[in-house]
């Protein structure tokens, strides 16, 4: 018994429920996430939104798979005698998860790149580094697990195994020294994020191939639902915690990051930076000093205290000390 077992398998009601259960809070979780991170984009400075489009899309995509793996499940088991037994013609078609992730995991490497502190031709270099590994790490597991001899025969199954773990160290290492790369320019509240986020992803990411291994490894003594249940409720977790929460968590990096852009005078910003109901900067330029075309901000960056002082008083003269 080798590979995806789960829809080979009877269920009881309460089993198959949770499975079913399972999937479709997963699939709503990430449509959630998707359209979280399309609204709140423009919370951030145009720099970073690559990271909000990033987690869209690739939240958008895994919803779209879990509708399939969802249908899948329903329409491949009929209920007999209060079980749910596999129908003869169809087969849940749990190995297309690795579809999903072909293009989800490129795009997570994505979305944490576009908050770390590197720029030009190095992200360039990372980022073409780490979409590559993350992609060749999924397809030569999927050839390894679903795709020669069926995932049946033990040789095939370690050598690609064996081969997608040299990109998922690849991986992990380039995302790493990404990461490792701001401890000196981003700011603490922001690295510190950054950290957190890093390691929510590397540790979801670990739990795919112990998965992998459970597919691979259990016998026809031992309790394959019990195994199956493991199969598809871990996954979904996984799914979840590497790209709805994983995905919060970069976007409160994106806001930090903005925030902090703002008060050095680096960045620009229509809106007012507010995190956990905290203002963490004031925008700039003011929005009607740029409308009247007044928005170059001067150096050093005015400093505004809460009584919206700074000389001039905010309320009747731009950051330059003109009338607006």
């Amino acid at each position: 018994m080798r590979g995806e077992f789960s829809g080979l398998l009877t269920y009881t009601e309460g089993e198959y429920r949770m499975v079913l259960y399972a999937l479709m809070a997963t699939g709503l979780a990430l449509l959630a996430g998707s359209l979280h991170a399309f609204v709140t984009r423009s919370e951030t400075a145009p720099r970073y939104r690559a990271a909000s489009d990033a987690s869209a899309l690739l939240q958008l995509v895994a919803f779209l798979a879990y509708v399939e793996l969802f249908v899948s499940w329903k329409t491949s088991f009929t209920l007999r005698e209060e079980r749910y037994v596999p129908v003869a013609d169809t087969e849940f078609d749990g190995g297309m998860r690795y579809a999903d992730w072909s293009v989800t995991v490129p795009l997570l490497a994505v979305e944490l790149l576009a908050v770390c502190a590197v720029a030009g031709r190095r992200m360039s270099v990372l980022r073409g580094t780490a979409v590559s590994a993350s992609f060749l790490m999924i397809l030569t597991g999927f050839l390894g697990a679903q795709v020669l001899d069926n995932g049946n025969r033990v040789l095939w199954l370690v050598v690609w195994a064996a081969i997608s773990t040299v990109f998922f160290l690849v991986l992990y290492a380039v995302l790493g020294h990404a990461v490792l790369a701001g401890r000196d320019e981003l700011s603490p509240e922001a690295y510190t994020g950054l950290k957190r986020a890093t390691v929510l992803l590397f540790s979801s990411f670990g739990v795919y191939p112990l998965i992998y291994l459970i597919q691979q490894s259990v016998d026809p003594d031992s309790d394959l639902v019990g195994w199956a249940l493991v199969t598809q409720l871990g996954f979904c977790a996984a799914d979840v915690a590497a790209k709805v929460w994983f995905g919060v968590l970069i976007h409160k990096v994106a806001k930090v990051r903005t925030a902090d852009d703002l008060r050095a005078g680096t960045g620009t910003h229509p809106e007012e930076v507010w995190i956990s109901h905290v203002k963490r900067a004031d925008a700039w330029p003011p929005v009607a000093a740029s409308l009247a075309g007044h928005g170059a901000r001067p150096a050093p960056p005015p400093v505004r205290d809460g009584s919206g002082g700074g000389g001039h008083g905010d309320h009747g003269r731009d950051g330059t000390g003109r009338d607006r």
